[in-house]
C-alpha cells in the first residue's frame, strides 16, 4: 500500500514536472519567434526606407557632414517630404542604425504603449537631425529587442540616422550613465546648433534608466 501511494506521488510529480518544461520550451521558442519577425521586419523596412530615396543619399559611404548647408538642405527636405511613412500603423521620422549592437529600426513619431511595444519612438526634442538633442526611446526586454543591448555599446560605437528627408547623419557616442527614471536634465543641452540624440532605456532591474548621449559629425 505504502509503495503504491509512493508511486502515484512520484508519478504526479513527474507529470508536473514534464508540464513544466514543455511550459518552458514554449515560452522560450516563443520568445526567439517574436524576436525573429519583430528584427526580420524592423531590418526590411529600414532597408526598403534607405533604397526609396534618391541620390544616394541613405548611402552610408556617402553620410552627410554636418555643416551650415547641411542643416538648411536637412530643414529644407524635412518640410517638403511629400508622403508619410508609416510602419505597422504609426508615423515615422526616420530610421536608426547601431552597428555595434545589430540594431535596425523606424523611429516612430510618438510614444504610446503599444508604438514602444512595436519599434523605437521619439519622445523630445527639435527632430532627427534637426539642430539641439533629440531623445529616443525603447524597451529593454530579455530577448534583445529595441534598446536591449544598449549597455554593450561604448564611447565611439556609431549612430546612424536617416530622417524622412532622405539625409543620413553619423552621430558619435560621446557619454553613457545611468540616472533616476524621473531625471530629464539632460534632455535640453547645448549642442552648439548642431544635432544630437539621446538614447533612454531601462537598467536591468528596472530600477533606473541607461541614457546614451551622441553627437553628429
Amino acid at each position: 500500500m505504502f509503495e503504491s501511494k509512493y508511486s502515484k506521488v512520484l508519478t504526479v510529480i513527474l507529470v508536473i514536472v514534464i508540464i513544466a518544461i514543455i511550459g518552458l520550451l514554449g515560452f522560450l521558442a516563443y520568445d526567439y519567434y517574436q524576436k525573429y519577425v519583430v528584427t526580420k521586419d524592423t531590418s526590411d523596412f529600414v532597408d526598403n526606407f534607405e533604397g526609396d530615396l534618391t541620390d544616394g543619399e541613405a548611402d552610408e559611404n556617402n553620410t552627410a557632414q554636418v555643416d551650415d548647408n547641411v542643416l538648411n538642405n536637412i530643414k529644407d527636405a524635412q518640410t517638403t517630404t511629400s508622403a508619410k511613412r508609416t510602419y505597422k500603423g504609426f508615423g515615422v521620422l526616420g530610421t536608426m542604425e547601431i552597428p555595434a549592437t545589430n540594431l535596425k529600426y523606424p523611429v516612430l513619431e510618438k510614444v504610446t504603449k503599444k508604438s514602444i511595444e512595436t519599434a523605437v519612438a521619439f519622445l523630445y526634442g527639435s527632430g532627427l537631425n534637426q539642430p539641439g538633442n533629440s531623445v529616443i526611446i525603447g524597451h529593454n526586454y530579455r530577448n534583445g529587442l529595441f534598446f536591449s543591448n544598449n549597455k554593450k555599446l561604448n564611447i565611439g560605437d556609431k549612430i546612424y540616422i536617416t530622417d524622412n528627408g532622405g539625409n543620413k547623419l553619423t552621430y558619435t557616442i560621446y557619454n553613457k550613465f545611468e540616472t533616476t527614471p524621473e531625471d530629464t536634465s539632460f534632455y535640453q543641452r547645448d549642442t552648439g546648433g548642431k544635432p544630437e540624440v539621446t538614447l533612454s532605456t531601462c537598467t536591468d532591474d528596472s530600477k533606473a534608466r541607461l541614457i546614451i548621449l551622441a553627437k553628429a559629425e
